[in-house]
């Protein structure tokens, strides 16, 4: 198994002490690393789209956003695919097709919190991206990068 650069970073002083938990966990871990990057770059992203358009459509800028970089990452550190040639845009369109379900029922939430309610949109933005995590998390384990 090829070691990458956050296998590198657990090897140093210090940190080996914490590398036999990272190496049992390692997948979990990345996505929870690449994902709280990955909502952070949402959450951005809708902020600063909300000041121009509805937080509808700011949602949707943010999702492209968001989804592009978490399926860069997720393909080369978290799940380690192997796809190549054709398999790659297989890959790929099943990714944005699990994201566009998870993506619905972001915008269900916003809809009813925000627009309906009056919540705060940034709040409801935060918490539908918990549930977002999870959902995206089991699809790509379980779906899209299932190791054959």
């Amino acid at each position: 198994m090829k070691r990458d650069i956050f296998d590198k970073i657990m090897s140093l002083p210090g940190l080996r002490l914490l590398y036999p938990f990272y190496a049992k966990h390692k997948q979990v871990l990345l996505y929870l690393f690449f994902g709280g990057c990955t909502t952070l770059i949402s959450i951005g992203s809708f902020a600063l789209a909300d000041m121009v358009v509805n937080e509808l459509v700011a949602n949707i800028i943010s999702w492209i956003l968001a989804v592009t970089v978490a399926y860069l990452t997720n393909r080369v550190w978290v799940f380690d695919s192997e796809a190549k040639g054709r398999g790659v845009a297989k890959e790929a369109v099943a990714f944005y097709a699990g994201r566009l379900t998870t993506l619905g029922i972001e915008e269900l939430l916003l809809f009813v919190f925000v627009t309906w309610l009056g919540c705060n949109g940034l709040l409801i933005k935060t918490i539908a991206q918990i549930v977002v995590l999870v959902g995206n998390y089991l699809l790509s384990k379980f779906l899209i990068f299932k190791k054959k």
